[in-house]
C-alpha cells in the first residue's frame, strides 16, 4: 500500500509515530506539505503536483491539515478524492468538524449531548444571551481556535455583559456556552478509529484554569469509560463524517456532551496515557477500508 501523509511537519510526533506505524506493517509512506501543492484541474479530473511532480499511484491518504490551512489542505484532499485516492477522513469531514457552529449543529440534528449554545455577533443585550443560559458563569469561544486558545471562562453576569459588549464593538463572532461545573477542569478524549474507540484518556487542566488541554498545560491519565460515553463519541464522529477523530467529552449530571471533534488529534498525550499503539490501529483501519473496496 502506498500511502500520502499530508503535513507541514513530518517530524511531530504524531506523524512519526504514523510513518513508523505503516513501514512496520510492510507499506510505503510519504510525507507530502499540502501548502506545497499544486492543484491542476482539468475535464479529465486534474491532477495533484508536489515539486513539479504529478503525485501518482497513492492508495489512501491521511490528512494532518492544521486549522491555519483548513481551506487550502481540504482542497488538496478534495482533490486527492476526485483521483479515486482514498481518504481517512474527507474534506467535507474535516472542514464541518473546523465550523464550530457547524459541528454542534450537526451533533444537535442528531440528538448527540450538547453544552447549550448560542451564537452570536452584535451583543446589543448581551444580558439576553447569559439569561438564556442560566446565567453566569458561561463560557465564551471564538468561531476559530485551537488548544484551548480563544476560550474563556465569564464568572459573573456583570463581567460576562462587559466581555459581550467588548466583542459586539467590533462585530465579533462567538459562541457561548453553558458552563458544566460538575465537570470542573477535566474532560475525556476518545479516539475514535473507525467504529470503535480505541483510547481514552481524562485531561486535567492545571490548578485555576478550567481548560483541559494537554497544550495549555494540563495532565492526562488512562480511565474506563462507559458504555454511554463510548456510544456518544463514535456517534460524533459519525456525525462530522470522520473516519478518525479525537472526541472531547464533560461528564455532566445529565449524562456525557460533546465539546469538540478534532479530525487531527495528537497521538503523543493519548498513547504516553494508555500505552496504546493508536498509529498501529489507524494503519489497520485504512488496511480494512481498502480491502473493502476491492
Amino acid at each position: 500500500m502506498k500511502i500520502a501523509l499530508l503535513s507541514r511537519n513530518g517530524k511531530l510526533y504524531s506523524h512519526k509515530r504514523l510513518q513508523e506505524a505503516a513501514k512496520a506493517r510492510g507499506h510505503e509512506i510519504h510525507v507530502i506539505d499540502h501548502m506545497k501543492c499544486l492543484v491542476d484541474v482539468s475535464s479529465e479530473g486534474g491532477r495533484l503536483l508536489f515539486k513539479g511532480k504529478a503525485l501518482l499511484d497513492y492508495d489512501a491518504v491521511i490528512p494532518r491539515i492544521g486549522a491555519s490551512a483548513t481551506y487550502y489542505g481540504t482542497t488538496v484532499v478534495r482533490q486527492m478524492e476526485v483521483m479515486g485516492i482514498f481518504s481517512l477522513n474527507t474534506a467535507l469531514g474535516i472542514s464541518q468538524s473546523r465550523d464550530k457552529l457547524r459541528s454542534l449543529q450537526l451533533l444537535g440534528e442528531r440528538g448527540i449531548g450538547l453544552p447549550r449554545s448560542i451564537f452570536t455577533n452584535r451583543n446589543d443585550y448581551p444580558g439576553e444571551e447569559i439569561a438564556l443560559l442560566g446565567g453566569a458563569p458561561v463560557v465564551l469561544k471564538l468561531t476559530e481556535g485551537t488548544h484551548g486558545v480563544g476560550v474563556m471562562l465569564l464568572k459573573d453576569d456583570n463581567a460576562a455583559k462587559a466581555v459581550l459588549e467588548a466583542f459586539g464593538g467590533i462585530e465579533q463572532d462567538i459562541i457561548l456556552q453553558e458552563f458544566i461545573k460538575e465537570a470542573g477542569n477535566s474532560d475525556v478524549r476518545c479516539l475514535v478509529v473507525g467504529d470503535e474507540v480505541v483510547a481514552a484518556m481524562l485531561r486535567t487542566g492545571k490548578p485555576g484554569d478550567f481548560r483541559s488541554n494537554l497544550h495549555q498545560g494540563g495532565s492526562a491519565e488512562v480511565i474506563e469509560i462507559s458504555d454511554v460515553e463510548r456510544s456518544t463519541a463514535i456517534a460524533a464522529a459519525r456525525a462530522m463524517g470522520l473516519e478518525m477523530c479525537g472526541v472531547d467529552l464533560l461528564r455532566a449530571e445529565r449524562g456525557p456532551v460533546v465539546m469538540e471533534v478534532n479530525s487531527s488529534p495528537g497521538l503523543k498525550g493519548i498513547e504516553t496515557a494508555t500505552g496504546i499503539d493508536v498509529a498501529d490501529k489507524i494503519i489497520a483501519h485504512i488496511e480494512t477500508r481498502l480491502s473493502g473496496r476491492s
